[in-house]
């Protein structure tokens, strides 16, 4: 009967942390990169659809009650 042989891995001094610790100073200096608070969003358009949608329901109401 013949067993499978299991060959040796040919990195075995290689230290499994170090792709961890490589991927948290990326991430921190991605951080420290990028602005922490958002750019204010244009809130004319909202305001637009919201007058818009106004004047489309009193026109409903006005032909409903008619």
């Amino acid at each position: 009967m013949r067993f499978a042989m299991v060959v040796r891995m040919s990195d075995d001094q290689r230290d499994p942390s170090g792709n961890t610790e490589a991927f948290r100073a990326f991430q921190a200096r991605e951080e420290a990169a990028a602005p922490t608070t958002p750019a204010p969003a244009n809130r004319m358009p909202l305001i637009i659809g919201g007058a818009v949608l106004a004047v489309v329901v009193i026109i409903v109401l006005v032909f409903a009650l008619r």
